[in-house]
């Protein structure tokens, strides 16, 4: 399938499956069942994951172009820990795909193995309580799980929520069994947990973001005030402009992270992607909501539906201040004259 086929076949997938009325119903009731179906018959929550095991084949590309058309339908559902994240650690570890919902533990999760069996808390894991079967990296080990929605039982949970509403809730193993475990070959760390977790969030903040341009645009060419669209107005202009730079901006920031990952590289890319997602998450969100004025506050009008689901991935996946430290201590330690190579040269600098 071509980039404009797969392009256009999600963009039509979620068009279907998650309207705003859908995301509205899934916010109230932890799931979006008909989507995630569809995303599995189409083998769209299986990319990049090798056939071989299991997977629908694709690229690192893929899986972020298929996120970014989820980011801007603010599809409820754990696609980035189904395939990018989790579909990752099982393809590396040479594991094949479990059938039913998966979703990842997080690199923050304090986990350990005893022989073939699971203890400790992992927090913040996405849809956890919907999940069948969930994937972590524990002591070096890839480790596949069951999870608390696993028909023959598994770990117990306490649910809990984003600011957008998303499942985030506490998963707790005492002594679960687990399913499958190979230990993680050298590509595979901790850090690098870290990194395709906010390569994923960036990806989907990137499609909020384009999704939040086009219905700002829009909006300030039908509301008129004075007897003109409010978008001939100066003030208006000026944050259609920066909300459409910053779409440019994360966007970019997103390809050039997906080509170093592509190349074998990735570490500097994606530290600068997410710090400039979450930079642009707080520009976007009060130029959109500027432009739109009291509408934009309302339930009822879709806009909140990307804005929130912005302030709470910006958080997430680390947070601004992690990267932000890492990319910085990296720098500092290189000395100044490192600073335009890394600019220049990314992560051929900064490893």
């Amino acid at each position: 399938m071509s980039d404009n086929e797969l392009q256009s076949a999600a963009t039509k997938l979620f068009t279907v499956h998650s309207r705003w009325q859908d995301v509205g119903e899934a916010e109230t009731a932890g799931w979006a069942p008909q989507l995630w179906d569809a995303l599995q018959q189409s083998g769209f929550s299986d990319v990049p994951v090798a056939e071989e095991l299991g997977g629908a084949g694709g690229s690192v590309a893929d899986a972020v172009q298929l996120l970014r058309a989820a980011g801007a339908h603010a599809a409820p559902v754990p696609l980035a820990e189904a395939g990018l994240v989790g579909g990752w650690l099982l393809g590396c570890a040479g594991l094949a795909l479990p059938k039913g919902v998966r979703t990842i533990l997080p690199p923050a999760a304090r986990l350990r193995l005893d022989g073939d069996r699971l203890f400790g808390t992992a927090p913040a894991v996405a849809w956890g309580h919907r999940a069948e079967s969930v994937v972590g990296l524990v002591d070096g080990v890839v480790v596949l799980a069951p999870g608390p929605a696993a028909p023959s039982g598994g770990p117990a949970v306490s649910r809990g929520a984003n600011l957008a509403d998303e499942p985030r809730d506490t998963v707790v193993f005492d002594g679960v069994p687990v399913t499958a475990r190979a230990d993680a070959p050298d590509e595979v760390s901790e850090e690098k947990l870290w990194e395709r977790t906010a390569l994923g969030r960036a990806a989907l903040m990137a499609g909020a973001i384009s999704a939040i341009a086009a219905m700002t645009l829009r909006y300030s060419g039908e509301r008129e005030q004075f007897g003109r669209p409010i978008g001939r107005f100066q003030a208006v202009q000026a944050h259609l402009v920066t909300i459409h730079q910053q779409a440019a901006v994360v966007a970019s920031a997103v390809d050039g992270a997906v080509e170093a990952v592509e190349l074998g590289r990735g570490s500097f890319e994606i530290a600068c992607a997410k710090m400039l997602a979450d930079r642009a998450a707080q520009l976007v969100t009060a130029a959109a909501h500027q432009t739109h004025g009291a509408i934009g506050m309302t339930k009822e009008y879709p806009l909140h539906y990307l804005t929130r689901r912005l302030w709470a991935w910006k958080d997430e996946a680390g947070g601004h201040h992690r990267w932000a430290d890492l990319l910085g201590g990296a720098l500092v330690a290189r000395g100044p004259d490192a600073l335009y190579p890394a600019i220049q040269y990314g992560s051929e600098v900064i490893q």
